[in-house]
């Protein structure tokens, strides 16, 4: 396995990362212990979890932490949606934070099957199966 440094899908998620730490910056006070935490934990939890899943060196470990990437993912979707739902963050933003989300999202589950397809023997969810 090479440097996860090198993985577009790494350097795409530290993007968001900065996106998401500029877009809460902006929050109220009263959400800095809530919705900006939350926020900020699960964006830095995807590249953290790609990185520690290539740092494992077993194709079983890897797939298990892109897993967990996956899912942060997912409920920062949400909580961009949250966000604009509570007038934190324009239409525009938000449409830019959830397209980049997107981005992430579709080049890891591209990546996640790629690595499933290596490793005959770990298992494949039936979303990702051709």
């Amino acid at each position: 396995m090479g440097p996860h440094k090198n993985l577009v899908v790494w350097q795409k998620s530290m993007d968001l990362v900065r996106e998401i730490y500029q877009a809460t910056a902006q929050y109220p006070k009263s959400e800095t212990y809530g919705l900006v935490s939350q926020m900020r934990r699960c964006v830095v939890s995807i590249p953290s979890n790609i990185a520690e899943g290539y740092g494992r060196g077993s194709n079983a470990d890897l797939i298990h932490f892109l897993y967990f990437a996956l899912g942060s993912l997912n409920e920062l979707e949400t909580q961009i949606i949250i966000s604009k739902d509570l007038s934190y963050i324009g239409d525009a933003e938000a449409t830019e934070l959830e397209t980049m989300n997107d981005e992430v999202m579709k080049m890891l589950n591209s990546l996640i099957y790629k690595r499933l397809h290596q490793d005959p023997d770990t298992d494949c969810p039936d979303n990702l199966k051709t």
